[in-house]
């Protein structure tokens, strides 16, 4: 669906396609109910302003998402927001007419027994590089997650992480990090580059609602040697405990288990039993 409509294509000048000019959401679709709905909008909200351009009201999109995911058992939905058809050259219109891009696609469910045992991931060479003002949202140019994705293909690895130019831990290429030491949660600050995640967000305010100590600081690598318990989360699969990283294996601690149940108790089925 593009603005509303059915038509089949965008607009060869949309600047979302000619400089990745826009912003997007992914969304988990459960039973028709769009998961998270209100963190995801209040992130592109934020990701708008920070390109400069007004987003389309939020009432609108979910809407238009959620008319296209009824009857949807597991499917993900994206929304895209560009900045509309624009001149030639950088400079963007003074009066932009975004562009809202909506869709669904039906996924399968992983088993949350399997998940519960850790999943496997190792580092990448693609380093972040550092843009305060493009920190924390998610814009439509991903080329250092595409980059970093195509180091392996082993499909017993399940994700990358990802470190800045100074050899920090940021994120996974499709993920937020979170360390635990003792009984603190650890998660990398994002003031100068990787996403803020909404399943970071949901699980930070939980393990707050928890009284959970809760830090968001600059990791180096030694901070995850030195974890306790490691895990992963992500809008489409909650948490995912890390069982190995780079040879270093890792249990699926106490805090990492508290915090599953506490998601499967708020709606994000896949960190149940």
């Amino acid at each position: 669906m593009i603005n509303g409509t059915d038509k089949p294509c965008v607009h060869p000048q949309d600047r979302g396609l000619a400089y990745g000019d826009g912003v997007f959401e992914t969304v988990a679709i459960r039973d028709g109910r769009l998961r998270l709905i209100d963190y995801h909008l209040d992130r592109l909200e934020l990701g708008c302003a920070r390109l400069g351009f007004a987003a389309p009201v939020r009432d609108c999109l979910s809407a238009e998402l959620s008319g296209l995911a009824q009857n949807l058992r597991h499917a993900t939905g994206k929304i895209i927001v560009t900045r509309g058809v624009g001149p030639r050259g950088y400079r963007p219109p003074e009066s932009p007419e975004p562009t809202r891009i909506i869709g669904v696609e039906a996924t399968l469910p992983k088993s949350g027994a399997a998940v519960r045992r850790g999943v496997r991931v190792r580092s990448c060479d693609t380093r972040l590089a550092g843009n305060p003002l493009l920190a924390g949202i998610k814009t439509l140019n991903r080329l250092e997650q595409v980059l970093a994705r195509a180091e392996w293909s082993d499909p017993a690895i399940a994700e990358g992480l990802m470190c800045n130019t100074a050899g920090d831990v940021i994120c996974g290429t499709m993920s937020n990090v979170f360390v635990v030491r003792g009984k603190c949660l650890m998660t990398p600050e994002l003031n100068d580059c990787g996403v803020r995640g909404v399943m970071r967000r949901f699980v930070l305010e939980t393990a707050r609602e928890l009284g959970i100590d809760t830090v968001e600081a600059v990791l180096p690598l030694q901070a995850l040697h030195q974890a306790d318990e490691l895990f992963l989360t992500n809008s489409q699969f909650g948490i995912w405990p890390v069982a190995e990283w780079e040879g270093q294996h890792f249990a699926a601690g106490t805090l990492t288990r508290q915090l599953m149940d506490a998601l499967a108790e708020r709606g994000i089925e896949e960190c149940a039993a």
